[in-house]
């Protein structure tokens, strides 16, 4: 096996029909498959989109043929796990074999919006290992037809069950970025979502999610193990810092923006950035091979699928030449 490449739909950036035009001409470029990100707000005012991430994941699955997946929901806040247990078994219903569920602890510029108090970072990833857990059950006893209930620390479920089921439910990939919620991602998940990072800490996140996999008497080679790459990528250096800098502010800021709960907020923060906050940060560049490089170093490191997004708005001519001149000269994709 390699690794595939596949598209980010930021959905935060673009309407959807425009972002479902994008996936697929992403596919038609060699792009395999989609994660769209689930938002109910832009980072930046100047993003301007927030569509809803389910609807807009089926109008992708009906234009492509590869994985399709949200990157990532948070079932904690704005949704109860049994409603996305519920989009999830009825979109992997719909596309058998393509859809993969992404699970996350949360933002608050997403969840806040319901009004509930706003907890600190331990007790969201709680929530969100006790969410998969009423997830989980309910696609188990779904799928063998039979209720199933939960009374938990932060959720209830009663007696119910799914009863649109796919006849295998969807693998359930938790996003982590520090060493524990990568560990417990491997005991209870089926797969791993990291972000880029400096090569040893992504090296770090996959040799903890490998020994909860282990620990759990799960095979962690044979789990996925998936990463999300941003980039700026333009045809001068100039232009992609100019996307950088006011399409993607938050790939600069070298600290958690998970309590921010305003767009107009991080726009705010984004007008003290300057150019050389980027560096580590997000690969900002012209050049193809520093862009090739940057993936390679991923792609050696053994994650199985890497989705890309290119934080400007010139997706169209991104797409085009990363498929005719980058992902063909990766080594080991698939």
């Amino acid at each position: 096996m390699g690794c595939a490449i596949g598209y980010s739909a930021m959905l935060a950036q673009f309407p959807p029909a425009a972002a479902v035009a994008l996936s697929a001409l992403a596919q038609e470029h060699g792009f395999t498959g989609t994660m769209a990100a689930d938002h109910f707000q832009p980072w930046v005012p100047a993003q301007g989109q927030a569509p809803f991430v389910w609807n807009v994941l089926t109008a992708i699955a009906e234009r492509t043929s590869g994985d399709i997946g949200p990157g990532v929901t948070a079932p904690t806040f704005r949704y109860h796990p049994a409603v996305v247990a519920q989009a999830s078994a009825t979109l992997a219903a719909m596309y058998p074999g393509r859809h993969w569920l992404g699970l996350g602890s949360g933002e608050a510029l997403n969840e806040h919006v319901t009004g509930q108090y706003w907890p600190e970072a331990p007790s969201r990833i709680a929530r969100l290992f006790e969410a998969i857990e009423i997830i989980r059950r309910l696609f188990t006893a779904s799928a063998a037809g039979k209720d199933a209930k939960f009374s938990g620390e932060y959720f209830q479920l009663e007696s119910s069950r799914l009863w649109t089921m796919p006849e295998q439910p969807p693998p359930i990939l938790v996003a982590a970025s520090g060493p524990v919620t990568a560990r417990r991602a491997g005991a209870r998940a089926d797969g791993l979502i990291t972000q880029e990072a400096p090569p040893e800490r992504l090296a770090m996140l996959l040799a903890r999610f490998a020994e909860g996999a282990r620990e759990a008497g799960k095979d962690p080679a044979a789990m996925p193990k998936v990463l999300q790459v941003h980039l700026s990528w333009a045809p001068t250096d100039g232009e992609a810092l100019d996307n950088a800098m006011t399409q993607w502010p938050t790939g600069a800021m070298r600290f958690s923006t998970a309590d921010i709960r305003s767009p107009f907020t991080v726009a705010q923060m984004a007008r003290m950035l300057r150019p050389e906050d980027f560096e580590g940060q997000l690969v900002i560049s012209s050049d193809l091979d520093v862009h090739r490089s940057a993936l390679q170093r991923y792609i050696d490191l053994g994650f199985d699928r890497i989705y890309l997004h290119n934080v400007g708005r010139n997706q169209a001519e991104w797409i085009e030449i990363f498929g005719a001149e980058v992902l063909p000269a990766l080594k080991g994709r698939t």
